[in-house]
């Protein structure tokens, strides 16, 4: 669902998404994500891989933390 936000805030939350999503733990997490999906063929077809437990999840279920929610796992460095 998209938010509605003014053209000056969707710009401001553009660049704050992409300053994010260039930041050294999260490149490494992403080209580990990549090589991990190409070795695991149709096993990883629709499922997002968590870093914390090494393995292939839902969406839902990684991007919701195992039922607990994000705010507990916020600032956490998993290896890659």
């Amino acid at each position: 669902m998209a938010q509605n936000l003014s053209p000056q805030a969707r710009r401001d939350k553009a660049a704050r998404d992409k300053a994010f999503a260039m930041t050294p733990a999260r490149r490494a997490k992403k080209a580990h994500s990549q090589r991990e999906r190409r070795k695991a063929g149709p096993e990883a077809d629709g499922k997002d891989y968590d870093h914390k437990d090494q393995k292939w999840e839902t969406p839902a279920q990684n991007r919701g933390n195992d039922g607990e929610g994000t705010k507990k796992e916020s600032n956490n460095n998993y290896t890659t």
